[in-house]
């Protein structure tokens, strides 16, 4: 089905484009349907960036590309403590801290099993 339906198409340009897509990225759209454990939507990554969307439609984002890097760690930090289940407030408080002692700071990578 998906071989055809590139190749027999109507003339209007939005059917076009959307056989084009299909051409080049078929296999992506179902890989859903032969491939175990893929999610057939990607509510899990849309959902990691709600807060950041929200964020930045309330507050209008930052005018600065120092702003801009600050919000961008800051987001990871949250998403990233959030998907691991770590607290915030524990991880930033010891970064704070290490950034004062001149220490290594808390890695955001996994704490392990």
């Amino acid at each position: 089905m998906i071989q055809a339906a590139p190749t027999d198409v109507p003339e209007a340009q939005e059917t076009r484009n959307l056989a084009k897509r299909f051409r080049e990225n078929g296999e992506a759209y179902f890989r859903f349907i032969t491939t175990p454990g893929v999610d057939p939507t990607n509510n899990l990554a849309e959902r990691a960036i709600r807060f950041v969307v929200i964020d930045r439609h309330i507050t209008q984002g930052t005018r600065s590309e120092k702003g801009r890097r600050w919000c961008e760690r800051i987001w990871t930090v949250l998403a990233t403590c959030a998907q691991q289940g770590r607290e915030v407030f524990p991880f930033l408080l010891d970064s704070v801290q290490a950034r004062l002692r001149s220490s290594i700071s808390p890695s955001l990578l996994p704490l392990g099993p």
